[in-house]
C-alpha cells in the first residue's frame, strides 16, 4: 500500500532536514513493507511550482511545515495549504501543520497557542519539533500514517458496502 504526503512551507524552515532526520533514523522507525511513505518535498520555491502541480495531483495527506521564528513562514501556511487543497477540489485533505526549530526558543515570533488554534480551524493536527535537538520529529510523520490508514478503511468500508 502507498500513500503519498505533501511536505511543503516556505523556504529555509526545515521541511528538508525533518524528512531527512526521519527518513535516516531506521532505529526509531521501523520499516513496514506493508506500508510506504512517499513524502515529497516542496522546497518551497515558486520556481518549482509547475514540477510541483503534476506531484501534488494527489495527495493523500499534508505536512506543512514553518518556522516559529519567522511570522511570515506561519502567516504563509495559508497560501500553502489552499495550493495544496486545490490539486484534490471536493475532497477533504488531512494533514499536519509543524513549527519546527524550537529549540530557538528565545527567537520565537509564533505563539504555540495560536498556531495550534490555526491548525485546527484548518482540520489539521499541530506539532513542535527541533530537527536540530532531534525532538518530537517523528510524531507528524506518525500521524499523518495514521490519518492515511484512516481514509484506507473507510474506503474499503465503501467498497464492502458496494459488493
Amino acid at each position: 500500500m502507498f500513500f503519498f504526503s505533501d511536505l511543503t512551507g516556505d523556504p529555509t524552515v526545515g521541511k528538508t532536514a525533518l524528512a531527512q532526520i526521519f527518513r535516516s533514523d531506521g532505529a526509531h522507525f521501523q520499516k513496514n513493507y506493508s506500508l510506504e511513505l512517499f513524502i515529497f518535498d516542496s522546497a518551497g520555491k515558486e520556481l518549482f511550482s509547475e514540477m510541483l502541480d503534476k506531484l501534488w495531483e494527489s495527495p493523500n495527506v499534508l505536512c506543512l511545515v514553518y518556522d516559529v521564528t519567522s511570522e511570515e513562514s506561519f502567516n504563509n501556511c495559508g497560501k500553502w495549504l489552499e495550493k495544496a487543497r486545490s490539486q484534490i477540489p471536493g475532497t477533504s485533505l488531512p494533514g499536519v501543520l509543524v513549527g519546527n526549530k524550537a529549540d530557538l526558543a528565545g527567537r520565537r515570533a509564533v505563539d504555540s497557542a495560536q498556531a495550534q488554534a490555526w491548525a485546527l480551524g484548518q482540520g489539521l493536527e499541530y506539532f513542535e519539533t527541533s530537527v536540530k535537538e532531534m525532538e518530537n520529529y517523528e510524531a507528524p510523520f506518525h500521524c499523518l500514517a495514521k490519518q492515511f490508514r484512516h481514509l484506507y478503511r473507510e474506503k474499503v468500508e465503501v467498497f464492502r458496502a458496494l459488493v
